[in-house]
């Protein structure tokens, strides 16, 4: 709409928008200088939800955890079939199989892989922003072909576990090996093939991001978390976590945390819980006692047992 910024039978530029007429009015002489009705109110108003649903024009986003991102239709539900006489019965079941004949390769591909995914993120209690762009994900490497030659329930961890990384969402792939029964390198594998051929930049993994879920499981004090925290921090200033894999750098600094605390856990309790070797632990648990100069609070500790 445009606005007359005068009115033409006083020249009075005191002018007023009636927004539920849709009128342009001067206040001094009272002239209409246009009359547009462009109506602002709500259309239609709801009692319930039941009335919403009805009257509503707009259907679900769109969502790539369906195959069709949700704009599909599906030619009923079998359960529904069943009530219909075995005339129309048979009708729709035909229109069913046929709905089934026409869709593509990669709409049946898809239909499976989402459901895996639905399942594998269930197991792993992923939020719904890393299911959203797994799929995301999934869906772009099947479009490009990057699917023929390896497993689905392969490419869908694949996808799970730059989704994480993507959304900071700290999950080991010991843990995609558990929830989806395949092998941890071969997950690795398809993960970086899938991120290199679509062209995904991911960020190397925050260690400190691993520090509260280590710590809900080893049932460790808030005091512990922070004083992991700060190890961490302290021990990426000296760059000892370049080139060191990110669960065993927090999960060495979490069991030191824990000693200075005197909140005793053995390596091989916080081994378990990182998904990391005793070895491991043990080597990076060594590297912050002597670059980090940590092994004077450990003896604070030991002597107040003493005492």
């Amino acid at each position: 709409m445009t606005y007359v910024k005068k009115c033409p039978e006083c020249g009075s530029i005191n002018l007023f928008f009636n927004r539920e007429k849709g009128e342009i009015i001067c206040k001094d002489c009272g002239l209409v200088i246009e009359d547009k009705m462009v109506d602002f109110t709500q259309e239609w108003r709801e009692f319930d939800s039941e009335d919403g649903e009805r009257k509503r024009r707009t259907g679900a986003p769109m969502t790539y955890t369906q195959f069709d991102q949700g704009m599909g239709t599906d030619v009923g539900r079998k359960s529904e079939l069943y009530g219909l006489g075995s005339k129309d019965r048979s009708k729709f079941f035909r229109l069913r199989k046929w709905q089934y004949r026409i869709s593509t390769a990669i709409e049946r591909n898809l239909k499976l892989a989402l459901a895996e995914m639905k399942r594998v993120a269930s197991y792993l209690k992923l939020p719904k922003s890393v299911e959203e762009e797994s799929a995301r994900i999934y869906t772009l490497a099947v479009q490009k072909g990057l699917v023929r030659g390896r497993s689905m329930e392969s490419v869908v961890a694949g996808a799970l576990y730059a989704a994480c990384r993507r959304h900071e969402v700290p999950r080991t792939l010991d843990e995609l090996s558990e929830a989806s029964g395949i092998e941890k390198k071969e997950i690795g594998r398809t993960y970086r093939f899938v991120t290199r051929e679509l062209g995904i930049t991911i960020l190397p993994s925050n260690p400190a991001d691993y520090i509260a879920r280590f710590a809900s499981s080893l049932k460790l004090s808030a005091d512990t978390q922070t004083k992991a925290i700060e190890i961490l921090d302290k021990a990426q200033r000296a760059e000892l976590t370049s080139g060191r894999g990110p669960t065993g750098i927090a999960a060495a600094s979490l069991y030191v945390s824990a000693l200075v605390h005197g909140e005793k856990r053995t390596q091989r309790e916080v081994a378990d819980v990182a998904g990391v070797t005793e070895v491991t632990i043990r080597n990076r648990y060594k590297e912050l006692l002597e670059k980090l100069d940590l092994e004077k609070d450990i003896k604070k500790v030991k002597k107040r047992k003493k005492k």
